[in-house]
């Protein structure tokens, strides 16, 4: 374990981890406020989450930065997981985590966020995360 003195580096290194996701995914998406990056990204957690296995769902939040962690668990309700959807249900589920504009086509931002978390993820970790969904909602994400 480590001294209280390497508890700040800790959490240091989270918030860059976390910020350079929500860059990235800015990025992706063509420049948004760092705010609509981190709606995005929150709401393609959640949707992702809520339609793994307990199992699955604990091990994919084990890859992800502290920060990013915690808001890939805010709210999430294990005993009702997982969550069936199929591809339209997981968009519409997404948008609306995402608080999207009714007008904005949810499928740029969808693979936008799929990108950075596969970035951030270990490949076994993404083909056994992809393995666990239909193949519609599969689709979505590669």
């Amino acid at each position: 374990m480590g001294t209280p003195r390497d508890q700040p580096d800790a959490i240091e290194s989270t918030v860059q981890k976390t910020n350079r996701w929500i860059k990235e995914l800015s990025e992706e998406l063509g420049g948004v406020s760092r705010r609509e990056a981190y709606r995005v990204l929150r709401g393609f957690l959640h949707a992702l989450r809520d339609r793994l296995t307990v199992d699955e769902a604990a091990q994919l939040g084990a890859q992800l930065p502290m920060l990013v962690r915690g808001l890939y668990y805010e709210g999430w309700d294990p005993s009702s997981a997982p969550r069936k959807m199929r591809a339209e249900e997981f968009v519409k589920t997404f948008a609306g985590q995402a608080a999207l504009r009714p007008s904005q086509e949810p499928g740029p931002a969808l693979r936008a966020a799929a990108c950075v978390w596969r970035r951030h993820i270990s490949e076994g970790e993404v083909v056994d995360v992809l393995s666990t969904l239909p193949e519609d909602v599969r689709r979505l994400l590669e």
